[in-house]
């Protein structure tokens, strides 16, 4: 595996949902590549994105319909425009609400499958035909899937007709052929999302940008991937789940945390070679240059709950054939950068088996100042191999963290690093660009100085996630020239650059 510890590097942390735009939600057009330019030109060298998967109602990225598809609402509706598919009074009347985006993404797949009907030769038309190729493995289970369950009056899948819910090969194909148009424009809506984020990578690469993305450790049992390979998930003969994941009590909770997801039978993964995480970490090397292994923890060891606990206290750790996975994915995709999520409670056993991999975790400052002069998260236990965060998408703000904290620990805080001139919450971004950790992330919100009502996420919660938005007015003028002055003095900017003299690091009064 390529290593991410070659040289300092700095980044930043923002899905593409969370871009700006005229619609209800971003996409991977004018304003992603707007974004790009501003960060390229600050000397930052790696966007990290949330999963692009198909999400649920929820909007949670990470509990996604496939582990291999993209998210249509990410899809920019104005390329289809530029390509001849689409109007543009058609592409600013579906901006509104996913419902309308996606019934112009329809419009925009008859369009094409015209051109395809009566066109003799179109780079489109062999491009998607090479896509239909390279995503043969997955693509048929998917389109099927979604399809069906729209059929089904998105039922469980569990719940389907016999034949559907078995995924005999018979039932299926005849479902599939009175269902043809609509599976047709589910593949159409793949093929437009897959050339628009490969497009936005190579903008992004050009620039001496490398995009990182997040691979959940777990499949919602509503997928297509549980749906089609019911025999490498831990089910009964009804589809339903046998054992599902979650983690044990912890510090951060009494009763642990039961996730739902349907644990896999690793047993038969390993029989047939790891096929099935072989496709994972193909699709994850063709969309990113960096990939995160959520809960990587679960590669050593994993928390099995029966289906009928009614907490995750009942359940019990369980050895998993992680070493073994890990050397076939290394040697088989070498280039792809692999980084570890190792937070929380984590046992000596796991750490060992990420650092035999050579792979990064992740320190969080906003978790480093609990008074233990020997907390991993303190700057000076950093390791050059760590990946530094001011907080990830499950943190407050910096600046929500820091004013919701108790005086004591507020002075804790700034006594650690003497006193800075800078306030929150660059005081705590320029802590993590001084780290030793050769890579260090910064949520977008913390760049914009934004307090707790920009926060991402809040775990624990069902109400209110996924859905923050920035807006170009937030952004001050001097951001740009302010980050890449920070990147200057921690020796963080891309390797060869121009150095110009710094602008003031602290913030004017």
């Amino acid at each position: 595996m390529s290593k991410l510890t070659d040289r300092r590097r700095a980044g930043v942390l923002l899905h593409p949902s969370s871009l700006p735009g005229p619609g209800y939600g971003g996409d991977f057009g004018a304003e992603a590549r707007r974004f790009i330019d501003l960060i390229a030109d600050a000397g930052v060298q790696i966007w990290q994105v949330l999963p692009l998967g198909p999400t649920h109602d929820d909007g949670c990225p990470y509990q996604s319909f496939s582990v291999h598809a993209g998210n249509p609402d990410l899809i920019d509706l104005h390329w289809l425009v530029d390509q001849g598919w689409l109007e543009e009074s058609q592409a600013a009347a579906a901006l509104c609400t996913p419902r309308a985006k996606r019934e112009a993404l329809d419009q925009a797949g008859r369009a094409f499958f015209h051109q395809v009907e009566t066109a003799q030769h179109s780079p489109m038309i062999a491009l998607y035909q090479l896509f239909l190729q390279e995503a043969e493995f997955w693509l048929e289970d998917y389109v099927r899937f979604q399809a069906f369950r729209d059929a089904e009056q998105r039922r469980p899948w569990a719940s389907w007709p016999t034949g559907l819910r078995h995924c005999e090969p018979g039932a299926c194909e005849q479902r599939a052929g009175e269902l043809a148009s609509q599976i047709s424009t589910l593949r159409f809506r793949q093929f437009v999302f897959d050339c628009q984020w490969h497009a936005l990578r190579r903008y992004a690469n050009e620039r001496g940008v490398l995009l990182f993305g997040d691979m959940p450790i777990y499949v919602h049992q509503e997928s297509a991937d549980v749906w089609a390979h019911q025999d490498l998930f831990d089910l009964d003969d009804e589809g339903q789940p046998i054992t599902v994941t979650g983690v044990p009590p912890d510090y951060f909770s009494e009763e642990g945390q039961l996730w739902g997801n349907p644990q896999y039978n690793w047993q038969r993964m390993q029989a047939d070679g790891f096929q099935w995480w072989l496709q994972r970490f193909d699709t994850a090397a063709r969309q990113f240059d960096i990939a995160r292994i959520d809960h990587f923890r679960a590669l050593e060891a994993y928390w099995e709950i029966p289906a009928d606990a009614s907490s995750a206290k009942q359940g019990k750790w369980v050895p998993a054939p992680g070493r073994e996975l890990l050397q076939l994915v290394r040697n088989t995709y070498p280039d792809l950068r692999l980084v570890a999520e190792n937070l929380g409670t984590i046992s000596p056993e796991v750490e060992a088996l990420r650092a035999e991999f050579e792979l990064p975790g992740m320190v969080i400052l906003q978790f480093a100042f609990d008074g233990n002069p020997e907390n991993p998260y303190l700057s000076h236990r950093h390791n050059q191999g760590d990946i530094v965060y001011t907080g990830t998408h499950d943190n407050d703000t910096t600046l929500g963290w820091f004013k919701n904290l108790d005086d004591d620990i507020k002075g804790r805080v700034y006594r650690y690093f003497n006193h800075p001139d800078e306030g929150m919450p660059w005081m705590l971004i320029a802590q993590a660009m001084a780290s030793p950790a050769k890579t260090a992330i910064v949520p977008w919100q913390d760049f914009l100085g934004l307090d707790g009502r920009h926060r991402m996420n809040t775990p624990g919660t069902t109400e209110g996630n996924w859905h923050w938005r920035f807006n170009w007015e937030q952004v001050p003028d001097d951001l740009g020239p302010r980050i890449h002055a920070l990147l200057t003095y921690y020796d963080r900017l891309p390797p060869g650059e121009n150095v110009t003299p710094p602008v003031s690091l602290v913030e004017p009064s």
